[in-house]
Formats: C-alpha cells, sequence, structure tokens
C-alpha cells in the first residue's frame, strides 16, 4: 500500500512538472534553422522548457506571427532582412540572438554550354547572354549582386545599399537577371530555367546541393550576414528567451552545427 502511494505522488509530481514547463514557440525554415533547434529542444526540456517548432517555407509569415505574438519567436533570416522588413511593414521585431553564418552561393544548372566555366570558374568562358536567378526580396537580391559584382559579372553603381537589377551600371556578359522567390531557385536552377542562380544556403542544403562542393563562387566567413533568433521587442527580457539564447550558442550546439553542416553554416560566438 505505501508502495503504491509512493508510486502514485511520483506520478502526480511528474505531471506537475511537465505541466509547469514554460513554452517557446518558434517559426523556422527547415534546414538547416529547424534542424538546430532540433537539437536544442531536450537541452532545454532539461531546464524546464518546452521549445514547440513550427516550419515553414517562406520569409514573410513568420514574422508577422511573431509581431502579432501567435509565435514567441522565429528563426530564419539575418540582420538586414530583419531591418529592411521592419522598415517597410511597420513591425517591431529585435534579434535575440546571432547563431550562424550561411554563405551565400552562385550555382550553375546542369546545361551543357556551362560545363566549361563549371569547371574551371573562368569567365572567360562564360558564354553570352545567361540567365542568372537572384532572390526577390530587397535585401537578398542585393546581397545577390554584390556577390556577383565580386566575382566578376557585373558592376554596380556606387553608394547603393541595397541594389536591384537597376542599380547594374556594367554587365559585360549581357546577363538576363531573373528574380525569384529565394525558395524557388534551386528548384528552376534544376528544371533548367535557369543558367546559373544566386542561393542562400539553407535553400541550397534543403535542395541536397553542397555549398562548399557545389558552388562555383560563395561568400567568406566574415559575411555580415549573421542568422538571428527573432523576437517581438520588449521579450528580451523573459528569463525562457535569454535560456534559449544561451542553448543555441552551447558547446552541444556549435559541436552540432559544425560536425554537420562542415562549414557551409558557420557557428558564431555569442
Amino acid at each position: 500500500m505505501k508502495f503504491k502511494l509512493s508510486l502514485l505522488i511520483t506520478v502526480l509530481l511528474a505531471i506537475k512538472i511537465a505541466a509547469a514547463d514554460e513554452i517557446i514557440t518558434i517559426g523556422a525554415t527547415s534546414v538547416p534553422h529547424a534542424e538546430i533547434l532540433k537539437q536544442a529542444k531536450p537541452i532545454l526540456k532539461k531546464q524546464g522548457i518546452d521549445l514547440q517548432i513550427k516550419e515553414f517555407s517562406d520569409y514573410v509569415q513568420p514574422n508577422f506571427l511573431v509581431n502579432q505574438k501567435q509565435l514567441d519567436a522565429n528563426f530564419y533570416q539575418h540582420r538586414p532582412y530583419l531591418e529592411q522588413f521592419n522598415q517597410e511593414r511597420g513591425t517591431h521585431l529585435v534579434e535575440l540572438t546571432g547563431v550562424h553564418i550561411e554563405p551565400m552561393g552562385i550555382y550553375a544548372g546542369t546545361n551543357s554550354k556551362l560545363k566549361d566555366f563549371a569547371k574551371s570558374h573562368d569567365l572567360h568562358k562564360l558564354p553570352n547572354a545567361l540567365s542568372i536567378g537572384v532572390p526577390d526580396d530587397t535585401t537578398n537580391e542585393g546581397r545577390a549582386l554584390l556577390l556577383l559584382q565580386k566575382n566578376g559579372f557585373i558592376k554596380i553603381k556606387t553608394g547603393v545599399k541595397y541594389p536591384t537589377k537597376k542599380d547594374i551600371s556594367v554587365n559585360p556578359y549581357n546577363i538576363n537577371l531573373k528574380e525569384l522567390d529565394p525558395a524557388m531557385l534551386p528548384r528552376a536552377l534544376m528544371a533548367n530555367q535557369l543558367d546559373l542562380a544566386v542561393i542562400n544556403s539553407n535553400f541550397a542544403l534543403q535542395a541536397k546541393l553542397n555549398p562548399l562542393k557545389d558552388a562555383i563562387f560563395i561568400e567568406g566567413a566574415n559575411s555580415p550576414y549573421v542568422n538571428i533568433v527573432v523576437i517581438k521587442d520588449g521579450m528580451q527580457t523573459q528569463s525562457k528567451m535569454k535560456k534559449l539564447a544561451e542553448v543555441l550558442h552551447s558547446a552541444a550546439i556549435t559541436q552540432y552545427i559544425t560536425n554537420t553542416y562542415k562549414g557551409a553554416v558557420i557557428p558564431i560566438s555569442k
């Protein structure tokens, strides 16, 4: 009888502890953000926090849901994108912490006319009048164009913070730029609807492209485009959010990112 009573008390205590867990609902794109969060989930559980991960395939809805407090946080974007989003949409979102960098890369499709160029990376072997896909959002398009300029494809007007194709001043290879939703770029490239595409590493990884092996050109590790966890302004002091930031910079998560993505995703220090 004493054993049964003791067992019942233990079960009730376990239920009470589980019920007392704080909840963080966080939106994320699947690769690598949701994958990283899934590694953080059991660590946070031990600290009394239930991390509930909602996966998204777009860059807009998760920000609106955080601003409306339907999500506590999201994890998919970099700092310049957030700044531009707040400015254009009137949202009040802030950075909780930076986590990693995903170098953007320039990828070639399967078109045979690009074979020599893809192997040599020599612009003298670049065919004329190619179609190159770039992201259609303001900051990522600017980032893509700057990468194209850095590697000699085009030249951009000086002094433009977020250039678009209208800001191209020199186009020596008669490139035709096509602005597409960032998530659609790998699919369009593989379907030969594009000759080249400038793709964010999260979507490249999702499409089974290896940024370090498959990209013809790629950003360096000193990229300013750090991927961040975003919350609504005013939530920075919440204990559960501080714990989330700490776990995402823990040795376990840093090691996971390093071992899993092998340089295609680079963890940053807190």
